[in-house]
């Protein structure tokens, strides 16, 4: 019945990839040594294009980077710096998983479609998660970004998880989210130039 389906390898793989993406935006290396590690033991296929993911370097590099990463947000004032850089790391890494889920289209539209599509995801995620890092160190003097970086690392793993187990499930709670930072953060900056304008007439 779903052979019947037209194009529902592309729809999977565009599932499959938002989901990356998404974790992507929460941490930059744990789903790529998800996808590394999966793709290593065969759990999931790799296209030839993306094979060096599936490599026992490629699987080493991102575990200790995977390891490293995580424990570097539960050390104040490193974690600000690596705030400043996971934006556009995420990007990048959301975009290379997206892309790896669509080498059959050809270079122009797959990396065309990983930018717009992976790296949008990933950035909006994680544009969101520094923003209430921010509003969390100025909240809480940085008390609580231990508990906003656990939440960024099972939301990860989660939607890693999910991405290769549950491709569609993965693609409704990426959407979901998108939608939420949007909404919350016009919601926030909107509040944060109220306040800057009853400042200034004070």
């Amino acid at each position: 019945m779903l052979d019947n389906i037209p194009f529902l390898p592309y729809l999977l793989s565009a599932f499959i990839g938002i989901g990356l993406a998404a974790a992507s935006g929460f941490r930059v290396f744990l789903p790529m040594f998800a996808v590394s590690l999966s793709s290593y033991l065969h759990w999931i296929p790799m296209n030839e294009h993306f094979e060096w993911l599936a490599g026992l370097p490629a699987l080493i590099i991102t575990g200790i980077a995977t390891v490293v990463e995580i424990l570097a947000y539960y050390i104040p004032f490193v974690d600000h710096l690596l705030d400043t850089i996971s934006v556009p790391m995420a990007t990048v890494a959301g975009s290379i998983l997206f892309a790896s889920q669509f080498a059959d289209l050809g270079t122009f539209p797959q990396w065309a479609l990983a930018l717009i599509a992976g790296g949008g995801t990933a950035v909006t995620i994680s544009s969101g998660f520094a923003g209430l890092r921010a509003a969390s160190t100025a909240t809480t003097g940085g008390l609580g970004n231990s508990v906003v970086g656990t939440t960024e690392t099972a939301g990860a793993g989660i939607m890693a998880f999910l991405a290769i187990a549950a491709p569609v499930i993965a693609a409704v709670f990426a959407i979901a989210m998108i939608i939420a930072v949007i909404f919350f953060g016009r919601k926030a900056w909107r509040k944060l130039r109220k306040r800057k304008n009853v400042i200034n007439h004070l």
